[in-house]
């Protein structure tokens, strides 16, 4: 069995990859200089300035991705279950990119199988996982053209092959390539580049890729979030001074136990958590940490929810903050 940590955040509230940007100034733009020397000819001050040159800044192919999804826990024969990237542009141009699973890493227990017929999909609603209103990519025909910085969510879809055993670990990757291909950092292509630029291949060499993985769990834990909203004139408007009570219902199901479970929740910009307000199916808990499960630390509640399995029914927390 593993341990399984469950990391929820406020209504609103997304979880941040670390900023990657792009290379400095934009393909295209003109350094224009000229010098001056200035003297005196029999008393009088002369001037003299030197021809204009004019250097075009040239293009850098650099890209960066980054997995967004956590491990993800499968069951043997799951269809469809999907790995979230970020594919951003770290030149300092518009370059196209070109997309690619692989699915047959070495290191794992097992294989996943690529969906069909897509296996790759732009996360179009941003919810973050596989949805009907996500769109397919088509290499060749809908690769995405991004702007230096620009970036895009991309989903990985598999099927989990059956025959599998609780803790089996899966890899998938995705490859992001500039449509120039991939080149040795420093290679320079003549007038490629935007506006005409020469394009020169950054860091990356033109491409980069990273790995989401799977693992085969015969316990699965979800996780659903309410509120409800208390304003001092007796209504249910969210104006300052108002309480919004959060309840989280987190449910087991499955054969298996999910072992030390753990909830966290950062408490949202522009409220206060109204002390003494944490409960556990009910029953009251104490914000310091000590000898109960829960505790308001850092900004955060916490609670502990030990091992938790199908039989322990749903465990609900209910928490109280007031919009400053």
């Amino acid at each position: 069995m593993r341990k399984l940590t469950l990391i929820l955040f406020t209504l609103g509230l997304l979880t941040a990859a670390p900023a990657v940007f792009a290379i400095g100034t934009s393909a295209g733009t003109d350094i224009t200089n000229s010098a001056q020397v200035d003297y005196v000819v029999a008393g009088t001050p002369v001037s003299q300035n030197s021809n204009i040159l004019v250097v075009t800044v040239a293009e850098i192919l650099d890209v960066n991705v980054l997995l967004q999804s956590p491990i993800v826990p499968v069951t043997p024969g799951d269809a469809s279950r999907s790995l979230l990237f970020t594919v951003t542009n770290t030149g300092n141009g518009t370059d196209d990119f070109v997309l690619s699973i692989d699915s047959a890493l070495t290191g794992d227990n097992f294989d996943p199988n690529p969906s069909l017929p897509s296996s790759i999909f732009f996360d179009t609603d941003g919810s973050g996982d596989l949805s009907a209103g996500d769109t397919p990519y088509n290499a060749g025909v809908n690769d995405p053209q991004l702007a230096a910085d620009a970036s895009i969510n991309v989903l990985l879809v598999n099927d989990i092959p059956l025959g599998l055993v609780d803790g089996n670990l899966g890899f998938s990757e995705l490859t992001a390539t500039t449509a120039f291909g991939v080149g040795n950092s420093g290679d320079v292509l003549g007038g490629q580049g935007d506006s005409g630029t020469d394009a020169m291949y950054g860091n990356s060499g033109g491409d980069d890729a990273d790995t989401g993985t799977y693992i085969v769990s015969n316990v699965s834990l979800s996780i659903v979030k309410s509120a409800s909203v208390s304003d001092p004139f007796g209504g249910t408007q969210p104006v300052p001074g108002a309480q919004i009570t959060y309840q989280i219902v987190v449910t087991a199901s499955g054969s298996g136990t999910a072992i030390s479970a753990s909830f966290s929740d950062p408490i949202p910009p522009f409220t206060t958590y109204q002390a003494g307000s944490l409960t556990l199916n009910g029953g009251p808990l104490t914000d310091a940490p000590d000898a109960d499960v829960g505790a308001f630390v850092g900004g955060a509640v916490t609670v502990s929810l030990g091992d938790l399995d199908q039989a322990d029914g749903p465990q609900t927390i209910a928490f109280t903050v007031v919009i400053n």
